[in-house]
């Protein structure tokens, strides 16, 4: 007989499918919607361009002339995006002017050298600016090679010369290219890594008389050796290496390893090892032996010592843009300049250089700056945990007075403010164990700090919301909310979370609000990934109490490292990174991958330029069995004992847009693994009635699922004609 199957809305993973009876356990790129499951929205990509690195901020302002402006912060370039283009806006550090006699080639090589007056803080992946370019002579270069481009230091060679990394090889040596050189502020690398070397153990984590050489031929950004092919590398002078087992060298700040010594070359290598960057190394770069090096490529043994990755924090001071560099300074664009996209941001004067984090509060409008310096210009004197604040109505004055609202705060609890969001009535400040409150009091204290949680800390910069008055953030042991009272989220996906995230990568947590759908997403690494590669969902709107509705996305395609709500644009917007690929529009020799910048919620697919990619999605259940009636009939309210014979079953959605794949999962225990019926998976379109199945079993579990493009749905309620079958 024809029985309904009900289920309970969101996944629950904290049991076995067989104890999950009425129940989802998992699926991709689902979401429930009063209550039912439904096939997330597609995607398609705003502009036609890749920007260089990975976003890790977005802001969205409206100027008053109503353009409306999205602000991306990657981790080498800020952009402008507006009418479909992106534009660098990123700062200047230093403008080292018109330098003659500064550009270098060498015949039959990509790598270009140029040479400044200093390089003193520069690292291989900075960004610079080429201007008023002179050819070498005889190079083979054009000035279409330098025009409106940007470029990636490859190596910082010595104190005064760097180099990059051409698309193609110069046709002769030479040393007498001029050019004018702008270095944009460097934000930070693309990935979190455990630090290696320098303050883990002994200084710099080096070893004395460490044995060096130089390379005897090139090193390309590749995955291969000398002159781009093969796994060995050839060096002037293999005299001192270690010749067996798993050792190490360090080119530029890249450690390759290597398992074997043959004549001049080292062999078995592996290139971007113990976590460093991949990189191009010209002929006759310094290599290192640092097999021996303690700390130096490893994470520490004895501390959770763990270097910031290149982050961004991004607010409106009315229509002006300010935007922060983690641990750097702060700086401000004006969205109402008629030349705005042609002008850069530029740094705030008398605000302090080094900060954690920052946001303008509201109404009182003031520029808070949060894990700042205690000596404005010192970076010396950075605390993790120091609030500081400007005058109200003045980002440029922050020196304490009687006449002005400035000021400053320490928090107590905790050894790091992690975050700060802006909440209905309250700044709500995170530390590492707590929560704070901070609010807008008035003269002469302007600030009241209040600690309103204990053991609930934020996980990371990014990792929390407010909506609708109340603050919901992700924490080392769960989710909590905050409307008042503190809150502890019922989760059922919890274990799967927490007990495959990658604690190290925990500045790379992302959350984000999608209003149209009652939705709060944290994107998030999982334990073997540097990189963002899972989402879990939490349904504000239709959650309760006693059941909370989380679904979870292991979908690559829908992995996305900022996600923006709608407001100033109709639709989501989120970035999407592919570290694999480093054709960005804008920088040569680029190696720290690229961002898609797409809008959420199009359509039924991902739409890439003129690619369509299907996004598929599906949702199982958990178990049912069946107990027999006094009528000798069936009932899903079983135990296991008796196997059921599935004869058909009644599809039914609610909305359906091409055709769906259903399959019935049998087993027979427990511990058993599933199978599909013989005759399934069955492809039901929109004017299927009844599909015939022969199956038997004594547990069943449906699964739902879209395989193509254009496909879309919307389950209804499912009904199966089931009957008894016996007990074995």
């Amino acid at each position: 007989m024809l029985q309904k199957i009900d289920f309970l809305p969101g996944f629950n993973k904290q049991v076995t499918p067989t104890g999950a009876e009425g129940q989802w356990t998992g699926g991709e790129n689902v979401r429930f919607r009063y209550n039912t499951p439904e096939k997330i929205g597609g995607w398609s990509q705003l502009g036609d361009n890749n920007l260089t690195g990975v976003a890790r901020a977005q802001h969205h302002v409206i100027n008053q002339t109503s353009i409306n402006f999205s602000i991306i912060g990657t981790n080498r370039i800020l952009y402008a995006y507006t009418g479909g283009i992106f534009y660098d806006i990123h700062p200047i550090k230093t403008d080292f002017g018109a330098l003659t006699n500064a550009l270098a080639s060498t015949n039959s090589s990509a790598i270009l050298t140029i040479t400044l007056s200093t390089t003193a803080g520069m690292t291989a992946g900075d960004i610079l600016l080429l201007e008023n370019v002179t050819i070498p002579t005889g190079s083979g270069y054009s000035a279409s090679d330098f025009d409106d481009k940007t470029f990636m230091i490859t190596e910082v060679v010595d104190a005064t010369s760097v180099t990059i990394t051409m698309g193609s090889a110069a046709s002769a040596t030479a040393t007498d290219g001029d050019c004018s050189v702008k270095w944009y502020y460097p934000v930070g690398p693309a990935e979190q890594l455990g630090a290696y070397g320098w303050g883990i153990s002994q200084f710099g984590g080096t070893v004395s008389g460490a044995k060096t050489t130089t390379l005897n031929g090139a090193l390309g950004n590749d995955a291969y050796g000398t002159g781009g092919s093969g796994t060995s590398i050839t060096l002037t002078s293999v005299v001192g290496f270690p010749t067996s087992g798993t050792n190490y060298i360090q080119v530029g700040t890249e450690e390759i390893s290597y398992t074997g010594v043959s004549g001049s070359d080292l062999t078995g290598i592996t290139r971007n090892a113990r976590g460093t960057t991949r990189a191009a190394h010209s002929d006759g770069a310094t290599v290192t032996d640092t097999s021996d090096y303690s700390g130096w490529g490893s994470a520490s043994t004895n501390t959770d010592k763990v270097l910031d990755p290149g982050l961004w924090v991004i607010d409106s001071f009315g229509q002006n843009v300010i935007a922060l560099i983690v641990n750097g300074p702060c700086f401000e664009w004006n969205s109402n300049l008629s030349n705005a996209t042609a002008t850069r941001a530029t740094v705030i004067s008398g605000a302090p250089t080094a900060s954690r984090t920052m946001l303008v509060s509201t109404p009182d409008r003031h520029l808070v700056l949060f894990g700042t310096e205690t000596t404005v210009g010192d970076t010396s004197t950075q605390d993790d945990m120091f609030v500081r604040w400007s005058n109200r109505e003045d980002i440029n004055t922050w020196t304490i007075t009687s006449t002005n609202t400035s000021g400053s705060q320490r928090l107590a609890d905790g050894s790091r403010i992690m975050g700060a969001k802006l909440g209905r009535n309250a700044v709500y400040v995170w530390t590492d164990t707590s929560l704070f409150t901070m609010r807008f009091v008035g003269v002469p204290f302007v600030f009241a700090f209040e600690q309103v949680g204990t053991n609930c800390g934020l996980i990371g910069l990014n990792a929390a919301v407010e909506v609708d008055g109340a603050a919901y953030w992700m924490s080392n042991n769960g989710f909590f909310k905050y409307t008042g009272k503190l809150e502890s989220l019922k989760c059922l996906v919890e274990d799967y979370v927490f007990d495959n995230i990658n604690e190290s990568s925990n500045q790379l947590i992302s959350a984000g609000i999608n209003n149209l759908f009652g939705e709060i997403i944290w994107f998030y690494c999982t334990s073997n990934s540097n990189n963002v590669d899972r989402a879990v969902t939490y349904n504000y709107l239709d959650s309760t109490l006693e059941r909370g509705i989380w679904t979870t996305n292991e979908s690559a395609l829908f992995a996305r490292t900022t996600w923006m709500d709608s407001s100033v644009f109709n639709k989501p917007y989120a970035t999407s990174y592919d570290p694999d690929t480093n054709t960005s529009y804008d920088v040569v020799g680029n190696t720290d991958g690229i961002t898609t910048y797409f809008k959420q919620e199009t359509g039924t697919d991902q739409i890439v330029g003129d690619t369509t990619t299907a996004v598929t999605s599906n949702i199982e259940s958990g178990d049912y069995d069946i107990s027999m009636t006094k009528e000798g009939g069936a009932t899903f309210q079983g135990d296991g004992e008796f196997l059921m014979k599935i004869r058909r079953f009644l599809p039914d959605f609610i909305s359906q847009t091409g055709d769906t794949q259903i399959t019935l999962n049998l087993r027979d225990y427990p511990n058993s693994s599933q199978a599909s019926s013989s005759l399934g998976p069955f492809t039901i379109s929109s004017s299927t009635t009844k599909v015939d199945t022969r199956a038997r079993a004594r547990a069943v579990s449906l699964k739902i699922a879209n395989t193509s493009t254009s496909q879309d749905w919307k389950l209804g309620t499912f009904r199966v004609d089931v009957q008894p079958d016996g007990r074995r």
